[in-house]
């Protein structure tokens, strides 16, 4: 009887029936923070910097840092889909970015597959999303029918101004169904509503998940006027689009301040799971900075593609740690579900850090190949899609679906500067080998929505 139902009723079932953890006690909250084309170099824990970050910093500080971290994409929708769901992107219809314009959208997140939020709820979490949600407008992908008990943020892609919210002249705003329109800075009101459900969290015995995804530092870069001009009193010599830089992300960086001090006074700092990352890398137009890695945002070197990452974890992770293990971003997927005391969701691609955590080091197993997609419209990539692999120290990126491919070994040249692609046509083979079954694979998902 089973087998009769539609594939995508069986994934919720399934996720539905997960067993639950049998000592609820010993299950930690969980709290992901991701921020928006937060580049590797404007987070001060990762080296010297012009833009001071001392929250995120002590939140480093206090767990484990990742220094070899990556986004799943180089852009915003792909890499939220592989968060949520465990998978590759384009095993889950969203290649590229999904717009408010239907003409210009990219994915279409498959609602047969379960999300974070479906896994964690059925093994009895409150599980809820404040923030950029930008993996869909309308039913089945809005927020409350991918598994969160509670929405309070933003449905759509990026905002046009901090402080109206609007996105071409609409309003995406939510709270769970309502549509709603506060006043403030998006940054500001974000953190509140974080304030505000910790609060009532407080007394609760049971545990939650948390999903906070900040639109910062996604330009318009509009930091409040009166963080400029701490940042311009500063270094008064700074290059202007670069102060207004600095000052969004240390805006941003209070604002996460706030979240980890209202954690820490409600009692819930010592039961909580902390992991901080970024979508993907930082936009050099907007004088953001990627540090030490090469280009940004969109692009498959990886100034697009490292991010900040660490995780403090009281009684698991040890303060003051560090890790180089080379994993992506989805990897939170399943890190969250071995914390819950949950067996990994079937069609995983994603890999648990919790061995990392407790010990320093990956569970043994084979190397991983690290797989990178994005589709794109207009002139420059005409709807088509590009892609790159990394395999052990071997990286075969293109950045353009009309560009060359090229190759690069990370291990002697991690600032890929030599293109070995004619010097090693071997390994250049086999690495489009691979990424071939990636792509043939991502190919069983449709990515545009059914034609209305």
């Amino acid at each position: 009887m089973l087998s009769s139902l539609p594939r995508w009723l069986l994934c919720l079932l399934l996720a539905a029936a997960a067993p639950l953890h049998a000592a609820a006690p010993d299950r930690p909250n969980i709290l992901v923070i991701v921020t928006d084309d937060h580049g590797y170099g404007d987070v001060s824990t990762y080296g010297p910097s012009d833009v001071q970050t001392p929250h995120l910093d002590r939140l480093a500080a206090e767990g484990m840092l990742f220094t070899r971290m990556r986004a799943n994409a180089t852009v915003c929708s792909p890499t939220r889909a592989a968060l949520l769901t465990g998978r590759y992107a384009d095993r889950v219809g969203v290649p590229g970015v999904i717009r408010t314009q239907r003409a210009n959208s990219w994915g279409f997140l498959d609602p047969r597959v379960p999300t974070l939020a479906n896994l964690l709820r059925a093994a009895g979490y409150h599980t809820a999303h404040i923030g950029k949600w930008h993996l869909g407008l309308e039913s089945p992908n809005v927020p409350n029918e991918r598994g969160f008990d509670y929405f309070h943020g933003f449905l759509g892609d990026m905002m046009d101004s901090f402080t109206t919210h609007l996105r071409e002249g609409q309003n995406y705003m939510r709270r769970n169904r309502e549509t709603i329109d506060p006043v403030g800075h998006a940054t500001d009101l974000f953190t509140d509503w974080t304030l505000d459900y910790f609060d009532s969290r407080t007394k609760s015995p049971q545990p939650f998940f948390l999903y906070l995804a900040y639109n910062a530092p996604h330009f318009p870069i509009e930091p409040p006027a009166e963080w400029l001009e701490k940042v311009k009193a500063r270094a008064p010599g700074l290059d202007p689009k670069r102060a207004a830089n600095v000052a969004f992300v240390e805006h941003l960086d209070a604002g996460i301040g706030r979240v980890l001090e209202r954690l820490e006074a409600r009692g819930l700092a010592r039961k909580t799971l902390v992991i901080f990352t970024a979508d993907n890398g930082g936009s050099l137009p907007h004088a953001q900075s990627n540090r030490p890695w090469r280009d940004g945002k969109q692009s498959h070197y990886d100034g697009g593609l490292r991010v900040p990452f660490f995780v403090r974890w009281p009684g698991t992770v040890a303060a003051g740690s560090k890790s180089d293990y080379a994993g992506l971003t989805f990897d939170i997927f399943a890190t969250a579900l071995e914390a819950a005391g949950l067996n990994q969701a079937p069609g995983s691609d994603a890999v648990s850090l919790v061995p990392v955590l407790k010990t320093g080091q990956p569970a043994a197993a084979a190397p991983r190949e690290l797989y990178f997609v994005r589709r794109e419209g207009g002139p420059a990539y005409g709807g088509k899609s590009y892609e790159a692999i990394i395999r052990g120290d071997w990286k075969l990126l293109q950045n353009s679906p009309y560009g060359a491919l090229e190759l690069y070994h990370l291990g002697r040249d991690p600032g890929e500067k030599e293109n070995l692609f004619a010097k090693e046509p071997a390994v250049a083979r086999e690495l489009q080998a691979a990424l071939r079954v990636h792509i043939q694979r991502g190919g069983g998902t449709p990515w545009q929505p059914p034609a209305r």
